[in-house]
């Protein structure tokens, strides 16, 4: 559950570390009784509502509802992937990371030894852009272009010399880097064996990952050459789709303004830092992905992409749109912003100034308006058999958003442009499935009302809290058997805490990380009870006894509506009069005025 990392090594990991310890460090926590308290860090709030519990190792806050371990925080506060976590974790605790499998371990290596190699070579570039005897095209270049000494300083640029062997002279590389360089995307082997730069006569960008690491370049050609701009090719380390430029040096202007403005180019990025708007990142040459997004709102609610008012710069918002649909959940926004014809982010803000920059930002064009404006040019509304036709464009698009209000707005709006008012007929039409007449005399179903925590989740949320209660629970037969989901990961939860050493409740949530179970759990183990700890006791007992009755009851309904089908097999006669036998116990114990605990 923990991927490819042992689970014993997580536990003691989470043993030895201590949440409070990490979170303070990043969060200034308080005493407030048992627990600890601090304004929540992943939204605004001016009561504290951010609780740390050292007993647990868990946080949670009431305002927003973020939960978790040590782990969660660092994932979603530094916006680490897993392993990263742990690596983080274990490095603090003096813990060595477990071996990898020789596999793994060869091909971690094979792109490891890159990343030194990477960097090496913006080192490399940076001291050309400032010795180079041919650097002063490119440094001419750069304060035509506005740039300032500390803006290049800040953002590594750096000059690759218009020759066939700069950097493979700089290194000093012999035939056996030479294939190293050429993995790394530094060099090109040519048809006949040998080897040349593939930057040539070129300003260099630097790009880094979302770990800020060095993992690939960029290159802007200096005079009218083709390519203008030239980018690494896929390595090991470097994937067009999933990185952005810039987002490891923005991402704490992007978390501070709760916004990230995507541009195009290198060159944006850099001129707008200029003028002191720092949370900006650039694609590479590609088409905004899933992965850029997700890796953007991982820091802001708010992504606004910023393109030329060009026929290129509306099919690139075309097919950002298409993606960003699928993942418009959760609070997400996202706005278009179109800039005169003729002008990019760097021309308009040394023409216009920062301020108009971030006027025109905060006017951007909403992503529902873009769509419905993109749709409304590709038909006739004023007759019927348009208004049809934009309902059956837009069919595709709406139904790619993930269910909730966001969805639901649009398909009103849809409704509101085609002229279609019957909303259960458009919910249907959006998302595929057969719905009646509006006029059906069946009665619309009543919305789903909140419905209190079962049995099962009632004493699994106790047991997370308590792990240590887990001793006193009295057998529950056929738990495992059960069909609800939450059944089968009581009967798991009280597995593991019957171990010899059960893991805290931070562990325990721990080892269902990866599976379906993890969210509900998380939520679960910060689950209010309003009892205390003299009541504690009684309160496990009579839900495990709950929790029993429910087993068997649901076990002997199963088996009797069966035998009214078709006979009943020896084993499932048996276990017929087994759960028979055991209702009668229970009810029994249930009676008697002397029940032990």
């Amino acid at each position: 559950m923990a991927g490819k990392i042992p689970q014993e090594f997580i536990d003691e990991l989470l043993q030895r570390v201590d949440i409070v310890d990490v979170i303070d460090h990043r969060v200034p926590l308080r005493k407030a009784g048992k627990d600890y308290q601090a304004r929540c860090p992943f939204h605004d709030e001016k009561t504290p509502s951010f609780t740390v519990s050292q007993v647990k190792q868990f946080y949670h806050c009431f305002g927003c509802g973020a939960n978790g371990n040590v782990i969660s925080f660092l994932m979603e506060y530094d916006h680490m992937e897993f392993p990263e976590a742990v690596e983080e974790l274990a490095a603090r605790a003096g813990m060595k990371m477990p071996e990898k499998t020789a596999s793994a371990a060869a091909a971690g290596k094979r792109s490891d030894d890159l990343l030194p190699l990477l960097e090496r070579a913006s080192r490399y570039f940076q001291s050309q852009l400032r010795q180079h005897a041919d650097a002063a095209r490119a440094v001419e270049y750069l304060k035509r272009r506005g740039v300032s000494g500390e803006v290049a300083r800040r953002f590594e640029l750096g000059f690759a010399p218009d020759a066939w062997n700069g950097l493979i002279g700089g290194f000093r590389a012999g035939p056996t880097e030479l294939p190293t360089l050429e993995r790394a995307g530094l060099v090109i082997r040519g048809e006949r064996g040998s080897y040349y730069d593939r930057f040539r006569g070129r300003v260099i960008f630097p790009i880094r990952d979302h770990r800020g690491r060095t993992v690939g370049f960029g290159g802007r050609v200096l005079g009218d050459g083709e390519p203008k701009y030239l980018n690494s090719p896929e390595t090991p380390v470097f994937h067009k789709g999933s990185e952005l430029y810039n987002l490891f040096g923005g991402r704490g202007a992007i978390r501070d303004a709760d916004l990230a403005i995507v541009v195009e180019g290198y060159m944006d990025v850099v001129a707008l830092a200029q003028h002191g708007i720092d949370n900006v990142v650039a694609t590479l040459g590609t088409a905004t992905t899933p992965q850029h997004l997700h890796r953007l709102f991982r820091l802001a609610a708010h992504v606004v992409f910023c393109f030329d008012g060009d026929r290129a710069g509306l099919d690139a918002a075309r097919k950002a749109m298409e993606t960003v649909l699928s993942e418009m959940h959760g609070g997400r926004q996202v706005s278009f912003l179109f800039l005169p014809e003729g002008l990019d982010p760097d021309d308009f803000v040394r023409r216009h100034g920062p301020d108009a920059f971030r006027d025109a930002v905060g006017a951007a064009k909403p992503l529902d308006a873009f769509l419905f404006e993109h749709l409304r040019q590709q038909t006739d509304l004023s007759r019927p058999d348009g208004r049809a036709r934009l309902a059956e464009l837009a069919r595709p698009l709406l139904a790619t958003i993930p269910p909730g209000p966001y969805k639901e707005i649009l398909t009103r709006r849809l409704g509101e442009i085609t002229g279609l008012d019957d909303q259960r007929y458009l919910a249907g039409f959006v998302s595929g499935t057969r719905t009646e007449p509006a006029n059906t005399e069946k009665r619309r179903p009543r919305p789903d009302r909140p419905t209190p925590l079962s049995s099962f989740a009632h004493l699994l949320s106790l047991l997370l809290q308590h792990p240590e209660s887990a001793r006193r629970l009295p057998e529950i037969e056929g738990l495992d058997e059960h069909p609800a989901p939450a059944a089968r990961v009581l009967a798991e939860v009280i597995a593991i805490l019957r171990e010899d050493q059960p893991p805290s409740t931070a562990a325990l949530v721990e080892r269902f990380r990866g599976t379906p179970h993890h969210g509900r759990l998380e939520k679960l183990a910060a689950w209010n009870h309003p009892i205390g700890d003299e009541s504690l006791e009684e309160t496990l007992l009579q839900t495990a006894d709950t929790v029993r009755r429910t087993v068997v009851d649901d076990a002997i309904d199963k088996l009797l509506e069966k035998s009214g089908h078709q006979p009943l097999s020896e084993d499932e006669k048996s276990d017929l009069n087994r759960f028979m036998h055991l209702k009668q116990t229970l009810r029994m114990d249930a009676e008697s005025p002397a029940r032990s605990g």
